[in-house]
């Protein structure tokens, strides 16, 4: 699914004039940090660019379209010339009072957009009024306000409803500090393996805030992925319909493939990455310890016993078989060493340390995103 931003032009691109009319390339000033900051967000983000803009009466005597148009060119060519290019460009012509669907917050323009090919939950709109912050809420997508000064993001937010300030992420008026935060967020992915077995449906949120909802028939797993979520900060969906019937093992070994197939997808080339994670955990009088390196290559050293056949109603046996699969499945090492007396302690100190790894080894560094290590690929 492609994800989108969304930009208004004045007021977000180029400063807008007193009289709210760009009809000449004299009048078209920049914002400070818009061309290095934008190019940056289109080269790592992977996102579709699209310029959303209301023209107030364009076309009319007010604002003749042969004013506009060198203006809208000029700025179009110039972010050309820093490789900064829209793939769509929706402009409305109408007036406020007329309440044209195709004018911002409506989506009159937009509709394409509306289809399962766009992944609007994750798409982004960046603009300096609220009607651009209603297009957010509108399209079910996120919100960046920007201002051109304080004292306008400060007025305009008096009229700001509860549902318009949910979906602002940020606000900030630096070009920079927009990059930053836009070139931090990994795009959720989501994998569906089906075979014969089992049918699995996963969806995974690096840089999410730990939510989750788990269903695979198996109350202690679910229990255990809640664990991998919360601790590891990752937002996590994992939907498992299973031949429990004959035992648990399928679900747990086809959930553990899909789910480390989903990290590998979300790590992508692992630019910026850690790369290596670590963490001992206490539980009570359990210790897990769990060293993971995401270095493209599968392997399990484990360290670890246990006495009861089941915690629940998850075999015992079936951990090292989930760490198994899922290291197999992401291409990453994985050391594991646990003590310990009570067998759910050990098994949920592992999997809150596993979760903790996770949390270092994925994070990136905005500053250096180049690749973690000395080879040139992982």
């Amino acid at each position: 699914m492609k994800r989108v931003l969304f930009i208004d032009r004045d007021g977000t691109l180029v400063e807008e004039p007193n009289d709210y009319q760009i009809d000449s390339i004299e009048k078209v000033r920049f914002l400070p940090g818009v061309f290095t900051s934008l190019a940056r967000i289109y080269k790592e983000t992977n996102v579709e660019l699209v310029m959303v803009t209301n023209q107030d009466g364009l076309g009319t005597d007010s604002f003749p379209e042969n004013t506009f148009w060198p203006a809208q060119h000029f700025i179009l060519d110039t972010l050309k010339g820093e490789q900064i290019e829209f793939s769509e460009i929706c402009i409305d012509k109408s007036f406020p009072h007329e309440n044209a669907p195709t004018r911002k917050p409506g989506l009159g323009m937009l509709q394409k957009y509306l289809t399962p090919e766009y992944d609007l939950k994750n798409s982004w709109v960046i603009g300096d009024r609220l009607t651009d912050m209603e297009l957010a809420l509108n399209l079910g997508a996120k919100g960046i306000f920007i201002s051109k000064n304080a004292q306008l993001g400060i007025e305009e937010a008096k009229n700001e409803t509860p549902a318009i300030n949910q979906v602002i992420s940020l606000r900030s008026t630096d070009w920079h500090e927009i990059a930053d935060f836009l070139c931090r967020q990994r795009a959720p992915v989501s994998v569906h393996r089906q075979t014969v077995e089992t049918t699995i449906s996963v969806t995974l949120g690096l840089d999410g805030k730990g939510a989750y909802q788990h269903h695979t028939g198996l109350g202690f797993f679910d229990h255990m992925l809640d664990q991998l979520a919360k601790h590891s900060g990752i937002d996590l969906t994992v939907q498992v319909s299973g031949d429990l019937h004959i035992d648990e093992h399928h679900t747990i070994e086809d959930t553990a493939i899909a789910l480390g197939t989903a990290f590998k997808k979300a790590l992508g080339d692992k630019r910026g990455i850690e790369r290596y994670g670590f963490f001992i955990l206490p539980m009570d009088d359990a210790l897990a310890q769990v060293a993971i390196d995401f270095g493209g290559r599968p392997w399990l050293v484990w360290n670890a016993t246990f006495s009861r056949e089941k915690v629940g109603d998850f075999p015992t046996e079936m951990v090292y078989h989930f760490f198994k699969s899922f290291s197999d499945a992401a291409a990453c090492n994985i050391n594991i060493l646990m003590s310990g007396e009570n067998e759910h302690h050990k098994i949920e100190a592992l999997f809150k340390s596993f979760a903790k790894a996770i949390k270092m080894a994925v994070k990136r560094d905005p500053d250096n995103l180049g690749l973690p290590t000395t080879k040139g690929m992982l």
